[in-house]
């Protein structure tokens, strides 16, 4: 029985292009160039959620955003944040060497972790993080029933 052989289709370059498939592997390994199916459903914003004096508080980094380029909302359990910037203004007089500012968005959705109040959501934007609090509604306690004699 014959051997499967994969196809090596830089086998043929000389040596000093071997290192190319390697190189362009390497590159295209780097986050920038994954796509967003790569990270999940859930989004690429790093986040905290931790349960904190009975509320699930969630803390995002989004250094460089304002609040008004910030999109929260709370839904069915689910958090979702968005946050969006686009190229602030154009310099005429500078020549650039590199330019990575222009254009900026993350977002993130994550189940929050037991029954969250949907209705009260604080949210804080300070020094370039995010703070949400949710409170965690009070479980419900055993109640008494009263029998009545008949």
């Amino acid at each position: 029985m014959a051997d499967i052989v994969p196809s090596e289709p830089f086998r043929f370059m000389d040596r000093d292009f071997g290192n190319l498939r390697r190189m362009m592997d390497r590159v295209f390994d780097d986050t920038f160039f994954r796509s967003p199916a790569a990270f999940g459903d859930e989004g690429s914003l790093a986040l905290d959620v931790m349960e904190k004096d009975g509320n699930v508080v969630v803390k995002a980094s989004l250094p460089g955003f304002t609040k008004e380029e910030i999109d929260v909302q709370v839904h069915d359990g689910v958090l979702y944040i968005k946050a969006e910037h686009t190229e602030e203004k154009e310099e005429q007089d500078a020549k650039f060497y590199r330019r990575e500012r222009r254009y900026g968005a993350v977002s993130r959705r994550v189940a929050l972790p037991g029954a969250v109040s949907d209705a009260e959501v604080s949210a804080e934007l300070k020094d370039g993080v995010l703070t949400l609090s949710l409170p965690v509604p009070q479980k419900a306690q055993p109640k008494q029933i009263e029998i009545k004699a008949g």
